[in-house]
């Protein structure tokens, strides 16, 4: 029996928590690295990405999937995703993966993930935690998801928001295995 081929394509799925700039720099980060990105994003991750002034990033994305369509390749166990990251990923997202319900190609294609082994990286950005958010990112992380909060370093002594969320932005390219100059590693700089 041959293996399953995989693709280094990466699907990203766009919420609605507040954040955008996370999601439009990983577009510009990843167009500039040359690195092939899908998207999927939410009704409410579009709202807020023209909010917050980052809806042209959507531009750079080789491929957009409407969420509603639960027939594209994202939804399928044969895709050829390399993985997922869901930037940023809200609360209510997070529950519903965390709890099976795939009514949407977004958490479709991140259920696919988990039952698939593929990577699902899951940056949330919510402050205050409730319980019920605790339980349900242990919850992902039992399943196999990574967990990498939007919570910004320091110790590069970033100049600008950019940095800030570049410092995040690093860590998920380290997920994902992607060779990259986003930010250097500790005492590298």
């Amino acid at each position: 029996m041959a293996l399953k081929k995989t693709e280094s394509r990466w699907l990203l799925g766009i919420t609605g928590a507040s954040g955008a700039m996370y999601a439009a720099r990983f577009l510009e980060h990843m167009h500039r690295l040359d690195h092939p990105i899908d998207v999927v994003i939410s009704d409410c991750g579009q709202e807020v990405m023209a909010f917050e002034h980052q809806l042209e990033a959507l531009e750079l994305a080789d491929r957009i999937y409407p969420n509603d369509d639960l027939f594209s390749p994202p939804a399928s166990g044969s895709s050829r995703y390399a993985g997922m990251v869901i930037l940023p990923c809200s609360m209510g997202t997070l529950g519903r993966v965390a709890a099976g319900i795939s009514e949407t190609l977004l958490t479709r294609a991140a259920d696919v993930c988990l039952k698939e082994r593929k990577p699902l990286l899951l940056v949330p950005r919510e402050t205050p935690l409730s319980l019920i958010h605790l339980e349900n990112l242990l919850r992902m992380q039992r399943a196999g998801a990574i967990i990498i909060p939007a919570s910004p370093s320091f110790y590069r002594h970033p100049l600008s928001i950019e940095d800030l969320v570049d410092s995040v932005l690093a860590k998920v390219a380290d997920q994902m295995g992607i060779a990259h100059n986003i930010a250097k590693p500790w005492r590298e700089e």
